[in-house]
């Protein structure tokens, strides 16, 4: 075998290396932890109080499958709580399709989020968490309608959907 070809496979290898350590760490690698949040529980409490579905999106930092919460369809008027302590996040009024597949929404109730940022793609972006509990709900960008210009992309298993 030419260097060239163990030199090609060696790149590719490294590459490979890399692309997967950035998938792995994208898939929430640290959990969401309560500094200083109103509502706080110990881990095991909170495997108690969530579904394992709301434990891994709202502490693990997880992601669920675009287009499998029924909030995304969700047409009723009413208000969005944080599926962990029940914080009001967001009203039905700020709701839109943003053919993602995930509840979409241009503005939080007042006071009712938090954002950070995070790096775990390898680029970064603009994490949403409730500001009661610290649970992760999602991200925002900057691609969302008028009047805000900004979607926030949330899980629906991080939410509950209170009718008006």
């Amino acid at each position: 075998m030419s260097s060239n070809h163990a030199d090609r496979r060696s790149a590719l290898a490294w590459l490979g290396a890399g692309f997967g350590a950035t998938f792995l760490t994208a898939c929430g690698s640290s959990p969401a932890e309560a500094k200083g949040f109103k509502v706080t529980y110990s881990d095991a409490e909170w495997k108690k109080r969530l579904t394992p579905a709301q434990h891994y999106i709202l502490r693990e930092e997880g992601t669920e499958r675009p287009f499998t919460s029924p909030l995304d369809k969700e047409k009723r008027k009413g208000t969005f709580l944080c599926a962990g302590c029940g914080n009001a996040l967001y009203s039905s009024e700020t709701k839109f399709d943003s053919k993602t597949g995930w509840p979409s929404f241009y503005a939080p109730l007042r006071g009712a989020v938090g954002t950070s940022t995070d790096f775990k793609l390898g680029y970064p972006r603009t994490e949403v968490h409730c500001a009661d509990c610290g649970g992760h709900l999602g991200h925002v960008f900057k691609d969302g309608p008028k009047p805000t210009g900004l979607r926030y992309c949330m899980n629906g298993d991080a939410m509950k959907f209170r009718p008006a």
